[in-house]
């Protein structure tokens, strides 16, 4: 490797030839999808790597690869194999010894193999936010048994989280509301979560107004200097732990807008390195309290493929950025800006069944219920209960009514796997509450 991959350029190659630009994705889910179509649209040879065949991101790349990212050797022989110019992690499951002995080696890892290291785990994530960082967070306690739990949440106070110290998307986590729910929040931090699960960090319960994804990304300006550029807050809700809507621009006054860009801009300093960054804040009044850092295109920020121009996604700036290229903004309070080009709002199109092939029906009618409006199905080969299988994405003249049209079509989709009737998702639960 050179540094080259690791400043502006002006020169991209052509793919599959001696001068290709090749960019590798480790996780090849909905979001690493998106990563490689951005790629491609710029002319970049890309690799997708999973666990498991046939995801996503495999579905699109040139070349793709079943592996266990937790075996050093079979992820170093492969990247030695493929040698390309950035690599960029998108999921927990990957061996992070590995991914510092290839930068150490040379090889460009996105943001960085320290980054990764410690976003990849709340303990150390947590850390970095409150001490290096030197932003507020709530209160938090660390627990590594079911007893020490209890004691946790004690010092916490109810209600509060349990979190699995290595997890994502929710999985692992559970709001523990009293002494009889801490033994359900152990089980449930051991049995799913999608990294490490017997050790879990407490967070206090912050009774906030709105949660918000602060999409930072660093990249080069023109004179080749590390800045920072912000797309607009994100507002976005959960269910069990997990992203459910999602909308942009997010409803906070003016003064807590600037703090979360202060406040985000401090925490990826810290971290370091090109790319976007999903920083997940709550906010209640002016008051903007950090809660966890994803150093890589974040579920919520999905919203960006319908509020901002082609090529300006999350997963496109994260793109450009990656590749050394520049991310046009407006300076706006001193802050460098992309404003979204209309309010909008994302919503999760989530499976009724588990199983495997599964079908959508009901989509001439949920494509034409609005302009301005578009579903994304992720090809996902196998569905679970719940698992998110795609999501709606509209415009409106604000954002509640964008948050309206994106639930209404993404309850209106309906799956179903072999042997089954098509279902809507649940609409018992009441969501419109945001």
């Amino acid at each position: 490797m050179t540094k080259e991959t690791r400043v502006k350029r002006d020169i991209l190659g052509t793919p599959i030839t001696k001068t290709r630009t090749k960019l590798m994705v480790l996780g090849s889910g909905e979001l690493g999808k998106e990563v490689i179509i951005e790629a491609q649209r710029l002319g970049i040879e890309t690799v997708a790597v999973d666990r498991y065949d046939r995801a996503p991101a495999q579905q699109v790349a040139h070349k793709s690869y079943t592996i266990d990212m937790k075996n050093a050797g079979a992820l170093r022989s492969l990247i030695e194999l493929e040698a390309p110019d950035a690599i960029v992690p998108e999921i927990e499951a990957i061996n992070l010894d590995c991914l510092q002995s290839l930068q150490d080696d040379g090889y460009n890892i996105i943001p960085n193999a320290r980054a990764t290291y410690i976003t990849m785990h709340r303990e150390r994530s947590r850390e970095l936010i409150a001490h290096e960082a030197k932003v507020p967070t709530s209160k938090y306690a660390y627990a590594r048994n079911v007893e020490e739990l209890r004691d946790a949440c004690e010092k916490v106070g109810y209600p509060c989280w349990s979190k699995a110290i290595m997890s994502s998307s929710g999985h692992g986590s559970y709001f523990v509301k009293g002494p009889e729910d801490v033994e359900t929040a152990w089980r449930i931090a051991n049995e799913d979560a999608r990294g490490q699960g017997d050790w879990v960090i407490v967070e206090e319960h912050i009774d906030f107004d709105i949660e918000v994804t602060e999409l930072a990304v660093r990249h080069f300006d023109e004179s080749g200097k590390i800045i920072t550029t912000f797309p607009k807050p994100v507002g976005h809700y959960q269910i069990e732990g997990d992203y459910h809507a999602s909308w942009q621009p997010a409803e906070v006054s003016a003064k807590a807008e600037e703090n979360i860009y202060k406040t985000t801009e401090k925490i990826t300093n810290a971290l370091g390195g090109l790319g976007l960054f999903g920083c997940e804040l709550f906010v209640k009044g002016d008051d903007v309290w950090a809660n966890e850092i994803s150093p890589r295109p974040h579920d919520t920020g999905m919203v960006t493929m319908m509020t901002h121009p082609p090529g300006y996604s999350e997963q496109g700036l994260h793109v450009r950025a990656v590749l050394g290229l520049p991310i046009p903004s407006i300076k706006k309070g001193g802050f460098n800006i992309i404003e979204p080009l209309m309010p909008g709002s994302s919503h999760v199109i989530k499976s009724p069944y588990d199983g495997w092939d599964a079908e959508y029906s009901n989509l001439y009618e949920v494509m034409n219920m609005y302009p301005q409006s578009a579903i994304r199905l992720f090809g996902k080969t196998q569905a679970r209960m719940h698992r998110r299988m795609g999501v709606a994405l509209a415009l409106a003249n604000d954002v509640q009514e964008a948050k309206v049209r994106a639930e209404k079509m993404a309850h209106a989709v309906k799956i179903r796997i072999p042997g089954k009737p098509f279902l809507g998702q649940d609409e018992t639960r009441k969501h419109l509450v945001y």
